[in-house]
């Protein structure tokens, strides 16, 4: 049973609060009968690429920022898909990272856990972040966003986890890090924070890390639990 206080709520983005897959009706119409596909396929090679690349880094290997990455892994999608695009398919694709929609669940759960810091934690660069929750309706319950290239690197290596403690000012275990990405759950709980994994789609448990302190269906979940451990 946990004792520590949740002072602050820290959430993934991608795939937690704005769903990557609500760019398929876009991948559709430049890929008829095959958006859906596209849209996992280069989601799969996209996470991979920040797994490589941060277990590649070196002085002949540089980390590419995540807009780039977004960015070889549409075309790896593509080619592996053989979808011929026409001209300004490529950018138009690209660019519905900057309006993906948010999850249904994501706008009443951060209203409700008010007064508590909400912040966000992502492997996306600020460029691509701040556009995407200043122009939905989110923005007003976001108190700040941190982003990956300040570490370096990619999570789910600590040093991305650090930031959040290093400008909340708090312990790990004082805050709560919300994410539907199990890997990340999972690096989450492997540095120590209060570890929400929102598992909509029923999935199992990641076995090669410590098991999320919460799992939910929903981010609505959060906020009945957040009111047993007030700040």
């Amino acid at each position: 049973m946990r004792k520590s206080p949740l002072r602050a709520f820290v959430f993934d983005a991608y795939g937690t609060l704005f769903d990557v897959h609500s760019i398929t009706a876009a991948a559709e119409s430049i890929a008829p009968r095959q958006g859906a596909l596209l849209s996992q396929i280069w989601r799969t090679k996209q996470l991979q690429y920040t797994w490589l690349q941060s277990l590649m880094i070196g002085s002949a290997q540089q980390r590419d920022d995540f807009a780039t990455i977004t960015a070889k892994a549409l075309d790896y999608a593509v080619s592996q898909l053989t979808v011929r695009l026409g001209e300004g398919d490529r950018q138009r694709l690209l660019d519905g990272y900057g309006s993906l929609a948010p999850f249904p669940d994501a706008l009443a759960a951060l209203a409700d856990l008010a007064p508590r810091p909400r912040w966000i934690l992502s492997n996306g660069t600020l460029a691509m972040l701040e556009p995407l929750v200043s122009g939905s309706a989110l923005a007003p319950h976001i108190d700040g966003i941190l982003s990956a290239d300040a570490a370096g690197i990619y999570k789910p290596c600590p040093k991305v986890y650090r930031l959040a403690v290093d400008r909340l000012q708090l312990e790990p275990a004082e805050i709560a890090f919300v994410s539907a990405n199990g890997w990340d759950a999972a690096g989450a709980a492997a540095f120590g924070f209060t570890t929400f994994w929102i598992n909509r789609n029923g999935e199992p448990v990641e076995r090669h890390a410590r098991e999320p302190d919460f799992i939910v269906g929903s981010l609505a979940n959060l906020v009945p639990i957040a009111q047993m451990y007030p700040a």
